[in-house]
């Protein structure tokens, strides 16, 4: 809100003066949403008779979970099937302390007291990313500094490139093939040591607060899963079989403890599945058809196959893209950056994958995850009345460019 009464309300003939952020003000609203979702949470447990106990808990027996209260002294609850739903931690990197307050995680970049004037984010991922834009946007010099010679390395290649171009436009600094070797918080604030990927000359980077965001690890270790021999692989992941059961009988697992993408929405779908089939139903989740958001602005968000991995499967295909620019809500609302592009195969006209660069792109994508759900072709949306003005109207249009030709370019 703040960025868009700086940037874009002059545009529109809104003007004002003395505008500030109050960030104790932003927080408090920050910290009032949460409470009210995690205490919605609580409410819903006592609506459905769920018993909540607050406390590290560990796996003792295939049926039994010991856990440390909160409040102190401990407890055994038991049960006939138990679900691991442990989640994710922040990956570390040598050298690095998260102190979370001048070297933080993505818990504490939320959580700053002040508008840092030098922000150094490590690591080019979808949260790096997201945290950088929104102090990026209160203020905050960001410089990205990512191993990899790309960001977002599971995003497609062209609408990558066209997304770090928009926020190189933004002043984002990118600092790619990069590697953080060393860590200095001695003084007032942080100084980095970087050196090239492929190995060379060392220079310092300085930075009032280091956000690192280098991928997260499962939080699968301390739980008690070697006490009752439960798989795992390398990288700490639960290993399950397709009805979410790991090799111990009753003992299951979900989310970001097992191998899928970390998303919450995906945590989600393995549960209720997971859930179906302890109770005898059918469950089912379609790794294939879970959506990805990146939550920047505008927002980039995708479901199914990037150009890269068609190619790499040898489908042959055909693309078709449609600019924002061309998009009459987009420039009537002055936020015309950004493309809509359509993956689809050549024979079939199959949708295999979506990728969108828009504001809400996390809303509008949904109608591309049913599309790929249902195996629709790119014709299917293309004959779809879309209401006018909406972003949405670039979605039709790149599939109306994918199997002929877009009516608006």
């Amino acid at each position: 809100m703040y960025h868009e009464a700086k940037s874009s309300f002059a545009h529109h003939g809104v003007k004002f003066s003395n505008l500030e952020v109050d960030l104790p003000a932003m927080m408090a609203q920050k910290d009032k949403a949460v409470a009210g979702l995690t205490k919605g949470i609580e409410g819903l447990f006592k609506k459905n008779k769920v018993t909540y106990v607050k406390g590290f808990g560990k796996l003792s027996s295939p049926s039994e979970v010991s856990v440390d209260l909160i409040d102190g002294g401990s407890t055994v609850v038991k049960g006939k099937n138990i679900i691991i739903a442990t989640g994710s931690d922040v990956k570390s990197l040598p050298g690095i302390t998260i102190d979370e307050k001048k070297v933080v995680s993505s818990t504490g970049a939320l959580c700053l007291s002040e508008i840092p004037k030098k922000l150094v984010v490590i690591g080019a991922g979808y949260i790096g990313l997201e945290m950088g834009s929104v102090w990026n946007r209160l203020g905050s010099e960001v410089t990205v500094v990512e191993f990899a010679p790309d960001i977002v390395p599971s995003m497609d290649g062209e609408v990558r490139k066209q997304f770090q171009r928009m926020l190189e436009k933004q002043k984002f600094k990118f600092m790619l093939k990069t590697k953080v070797v060393g860590c200095d918080t001695s003084g007032d604030g942080v100084k980095l040591t970087l050196e090239p990927a492929a190995g060379g000359e060392q220079n310092i980077l300085e930075a009032d607060v280091v956000l690192v965001s280098a991928g997260r690890t499962p939080f699968t270790s301390g739980i008690g899963l070697e006490t009752l021999g439960v798989e795992t692989d390398k990288a700490g992941r639960i290993l399950v079989d397709k009805r979410f059961m790991t090799n111990v009988k009753g003992v299951y697992a979900i989310g970001d403890a097992i191998p899928g993408p970390m998303l919450a929405h995906k945590a989600e779908e393995d549960g209720v599945a997971c859930v179906e089939f302890i109770a005898g139903k059918e469950g089912h989740v379609d790794y294939d058809t879970v959506p990805g958001v990146v939550y920047t602005h505008p927002e980039v968000a995708s479901v199914g196959k990037t150009e890269e991995q068609v190619t790499a499967l040898g489908i042959p295909y055909r693309v078709g893209k449609f600019p924002l620019l061309a998009n009459s809500r987009a420039k009537a609302i002055d936020d015309a950056e950004g493309v809509v592009k359509v993956i689809a195969e050549k024979e079939t006209d199959k949708i295999l994958g979506v990728h969108i660069m828009a504001p809400n792109a996390g809303e509008i994508i949904h109608e591309a995850v049913i599309a790929l759900q249902y195996g629709a072709s790119s014709e299917d949306v293309a004959r779809t009345c879309h209401a006018h003005p909406t972003v949405s109207e670039a979605l039709k249009e790149a599939c109306l460019q994918t199997f002929d030709k877009a009516i608006h370019i």
